[in-house]
């Protein structure tokens, strides 16, 4: 009580002395410095993990503890998920879209903190997936968090969700700009200046405190050697296809085997299936082993040598040909490493998959056209060019794979390229699923309003509060002549028809009884039933506005009546939704 109490006195006293768009912006900062805070934790206990388990491993042999590693790992997370956090914490920003979509921005508490540490145990152990989503899920549940301890209402408290996913990439990546990119691109937030400002704020924040504990270092370190050549345009655009036809495979595939495995009810079993699997590709492919920014890195060097360290396949790092086949079953079982991960009860994301994916595209692309002679492409540079265009593929964000490649690798010189490859590989996977692999589950199910205004403003209205119940309503057995006394004294042109029951059994336009109603010889022969007819559609009073709208436009009517536990309640109008969505569409876009 007395911390409610306290929580109170500073309410009042903040609406009293701190301006609204003032208070945001201080919010903003808050978001952005423990969104900030959260990335670096995640990031640190990641690679402490992985060091500890791997840094006595030999790279010229195979190492057994690969078949095991990633079992524990998973078993280690399903076990602090279903006792701990008791509930589901996979699957970060698409649960951050839905939260945004259906449930007024409001993210659990336990968010706050459930997904750092079961990623850790996912992907410090050798899960094939990212740390990002995770983080990004952390960021947001602050965000949400923070905006209902202070009673902020929905539009706010939706900006906090996106300053602390702002926060959280900036802190993860270093990366301010790509942050704040994401955030508009992918949670599709409304680009003006209230919005603009507190997402710059906290990306920045997330950023200065990832600098101000590491230092300088960046994620993936880049020194460009060789800057834009125009001749090589062709190929630039040629491995934006194949980055987008690579992303197409990650989508469609990861949804298809993510599907099989939620078939298997038994968790352990699940558990057992996606950990063998999983130990099986890690001790065949090592550079499916956690995230992948290592093998990136050296492929970034020109090391190849990263592919195969570890590896059964060691032998074949001076064999030119073998090694792109190698290359492919790589590219083709990553998708499989990182489904299984999260299928089987691992906690993380496809940001980190989709960078490891487009390093090893682009340096596929790369090594096999040189393999013929005629031309030398920068190995090293498509390494990175195929990054940005695996990120625009797979997340459809074109813009926030080049600010953020752009942004972690310092390769400022090769940004035309970078807009190239993202954009090609954008259109080519667009042309094949217009849904990113975030939105599809959403999408599917029909609960995907972000990226759509007009559902969003739709969402935000009930149907209770456009209804109108005083329309008179007339029994089937009432003459004309009765008919006609309540038409003297209605300002409506519409009359129901219930029965003693309250069912209703259609309803009388007053233009289809024009006609007769000043003729009283029909007075007392004419009946009600007889002269009412069934209305173009019956909506329910529990029906979302969406669904409303789409009646309205699949019958042409203006007024359709309302039933509520199977007896007339109301109707309601075209004209009042359209005034009603105005109002409630400045409220939702005022800046």
């Amino acid at each position: 009580m007395k911390n409610k109490s306290l929580l109170s006195r500073f309410l009042i006293w903040r609406m009293k002395h701190i301006k609204e768009r003032q208070f945001v912006l201080i919010l903003s900062f808050i978001v952005g410095i423990v969104s900030g805070l959260a990335a670096l934790l995640l990031k640190t206990t990641i690679h402490q993990t992985h060091h500890f388990l791997t840094h006595n491993l030999h790279v010229d042999s195979f190492n057994l503890l690969y078949l095991a590693y990633p079992t524990v790992g998973i078993l280690l997370t399903v076990l602090f998920v279903k006792f701990f956090v008791k509930d589901n914490i996979g699957h970060g920003v698409t649960r951050i879209l839905y939260a945004i979509s259906k449930n007024n921005s409001q993210i659990k508490s336990h968010n706050n903190y459930s997904s750092i540490i079961a990623s850790t145990l996912t992907i410090g152990f050798g899960g094939s997936v990212g740390a990002e989503a995770p983080v990004v899920l952390t960021g947001a549940s602050i965000g949400s968090n923070l905006g209902r301890l202070f009673h902020l209402n929905y539009k706010t408290i939706t900006l906090m969700v996106g300053c602390g996913v702002a926060g959280a990439i900036g802190g993860i990546f270093k990366a301010p700009m790509a942050g704040m990119v994401f955030t508009l691109e992918v949670l599709m937030l409304d680009l003006t200046m209230a919005s603009l400002i507190p997402l710059l704020i906290s990306s920045i924040t997330g950023a200065s405190i990832a600098y101000f504990f590491m230092g300088k270092d960046v994620l993936l370190s880049y020194n460009v050697t060789e800057s834009f050549v125009l001749s090589n345009f062709p190929y630039y655009i040629l491995l934006g296809i194949f980055a987008g036809l690579v992303s197409l495979y990650f989508t469609r595939v990861g949804m298809y085997l993510e599907s099989q495995l939620e078939l298997i009810t038994n968790s352990y079993k699940k558990l057992l299936l996606g950990g063998v699997t999983l130990g099986i590709l890690i001790f065949l492919f090592p550079p499916l082993y956690g995230e992948g920014y290592t093998t990136i890195q050296s492929l970034l060097n020109g090391n190849i040598d990263g592919l195969v360290n570890n590896s059964v396949f060691y032998f074949l790092k001076d064999n030119y040909w073998l090694l792109l086949g190698y290359v492919i079953l790589v590219l083709g079982f990553k998708v499989i490493a990182s489904t299984v991960t999260t299928g089987s009860g691992g906690v993380g994301g496809i940001f980190a998959p989709s960078l490891f994916l487009g390093g090893v595209s682009g340096f596929f692309v790369a090594r096999f056209i040189n393999g013929f002679n005629f031309i030398k492409l920068s190995e090293s540079n498509f390494t990175l060019l195929g990054m940005a265009g695996m990120m625009a593929g797979v997340m459809h964000a074109p813009l926030t794979a080049i600010f953020l490649i752009v942004e972690i690798t310092g390769g400022y010189e090769l940004f035309v390229p970078i807009m190239i490859t993202a954009t090609i590989a954008y259109l080519t996977i667009m042309y094949f699923e217009p849904h990113s692999i975030y939105t599809k589950r959403l999408a599917k199910r029909g609960e995907l309003i972000t990226h759509n205004k007009d559902k969003a403003v739709l969402t935000l209205m009930k149907l209770g509060k456009v209804i109108e119940t005083d329309l008179q309503k007339i029994d089937p057995d009432a003459s004309l002549g009765e008919l006609v006394k309540i038409i003297s004294h209605s300002h409506r042109n519409i009359f129901p028809v219930v029965d003693e029951e309250g069912k209703l059994l259609g309803i009388v336009l007053l233009d289809d009884i024009r006609h007769i109603m000043f003729n009283p010889d029909m007075y007392e022969e004419t009946y009600v039933r007889n002269l009412m007819t069934m209305p173009p559609a019956i909506l329910d009073a529990d029906a979302p506005m969406d669904k409303v709208m789409k009646r309205f436009e699949e019958t042409g009517a203006w007024n359709l009546p309302v039933i509520m536990d199977g007896k007339y309640y109301g109707f309601v109008s075209k004209s009042k939704i359209f005034n009603v969505y105005r109002r409630v569409l400045v409220h939702f876009s005022d800046e």
